[in-house]
This record gives structure tokens, sequence and C-alpha cells, in this order.
């Protein structure tokens, strides 16, 4: 009987560590073919066998395989307003956002695997202001609900939350609330790193959703403060 296989492999790793050292187009051009076998194609295989388990416990957020506007990100980097000219990511990444999100930063689960390592994240990362406000008042009207988030056993083994915090209280809310740490994040997410080797075990596919799944009360607060379904 065949062995297992996953969908990513080492090659990927390998390809975007030669992709750090040769970032630019003639180098990527002649590449462009490895990029495909081993990096996005096998990520579009990913997303399109994620969004059958994601429709099973999350079937609001969306994980779409086509190969350009979908969950995956592009490759290029925008250097508009960067210092940094790199014309290319040196990760590969998607995010499997709400139905309702028009840009990253709606509410959704996120896959990073890149040279520096495999990340797998769920939460919501920058809203804007109105939303911000909308998440801060949520945990204010219902600081038991919040407090739950965290206590059960699978959303503790994915540790804190993460991302920017204000230095000072938020204007309009107590500073001696309970949460007010968590009132003055920027950012509601968490996230898990990996190692590349997990990315390329067969049953990474079930890791992930395993994580994903554990994420529920989280993406679930923050679906009901904007509103959202869940």
């Amino acid at each position: 009987m065949p062995a297992r296989t996953g969908h990513f492999t080492p090659e990927l790793f390998r390809f975007l560590k030669a992709l750090a050292r040769h970032n630019d187009r003639d180098w990527f051009q002649a590449n462009k073919a490895r990029y495909e076998d081993h990096v996005r194609g096998p990520f579009l295989h990913f997303i399109a066998d994620f969004g059958v388990r994601l429709e099973r416990f999350a079937p609001h957020l969306v994980a779409d395989p086509r190969p350009s506007g979908g969950s995956l990100f592009r490759i290029h980097r925008d250097t508009r307003f960067a210092k940094d000219k790199s014309p290319y990511k040196t990760h590969a990444g998607a995010q499997f956002r709400h139905a309702a999100g028009k840009d990253v930063h709606a509410p959704g689960f996120y896959l990073h695997l890149g040279v520096d390592g495999v990340m797998a994240g769920a939460g919501i990362w920058h809203p804007d202001g109105p939303a911000l406000k909308r998440i801060r008042e949520a945990i204010v009207a219902d600081p038991a609900r919040w407090k739950k988030v965290f206590t059960g056993k699978a959303m503790r083994e994915l540790g804190p939350l993460k991302g920017e915090s204000l230095k000072r209280p938020p204007r309009g809310f107590d500073p001696d609330h309970a949460f007010v740490e968590d009132l003055k994040r920027k950012d509601f997410y968490t996230m898990v790193e990996l190692k590349p080797a997990d990315a390329c075990e067969p049953d990474f596919l079930n890791q992930y959703v395993k994580l994903s799944r554990a994420a529920k009360p989280l993406m679930a607060f923050l679906c009901d403060a904007l509103d959202l379904e869940w």
C-alpha cells in the first residue's frame, strides 16, 4: 500500500528559501513552474479540501480555491509605498474570511507557510474604527462570555491573543475595567507557530482543522459583536 501523502512537501519551503536569495523577476519567471508545482498548486488543493471541512463547523466562512481572487494571497508584494522593493513575498498565505468580509480585516482563519516558519491563526486583524469599537463594547456588555472564550482547554492551547495595543485605554472606556488590557487591543487574533515539517505531514489538514475548530469561541464572539452570522 502506498504511503499517504499530504498537500505540501519540503519542495515548497526550498522554493521559498531560494526565492528569498533571488528575489527578482527574472529568477521568478525562470522558476515559475516550481512555484506552480510546489506552492500555488498544492495550496489551492489544500484550500479546496479545507473548504469541505470548514463548511461543517463554520459555514459562513469561505475557502475559495480560485487561482485569482480567492483565499490564497498573491505572491507579489505591494511595493508602492515600501522601502523594500523586493517584488515577491517569501511566504505563501491564505485567509478564510467571513462571507460578508470585503478584505483581510474581516474575521477569519489564516494559514502562513514561509521561510520564517508555519503559522495558523484565527480572529481579526486591524479592524476599522467602528468594528473595533463594537468588539470593545461587546467585551464590556458581556465580560463573562469574553472570559469563557479563553477558559476552554482547546482555546488555551492556542495561546494568548496577539497583535497591537494602545498604550492607554481607549476614550470612553473604563480604565479600571477587569479586561482593560483587551479593551486596549487593536487586533484580536491568536497565532500558533508550527514547523515546516508539520505542514508536510500527511495529516496536516486534520491538524489545521483541529486548530481552527479550537478557535470557535473566539470567532463566534467576534462575529456576534459585528452582527455577522456564525
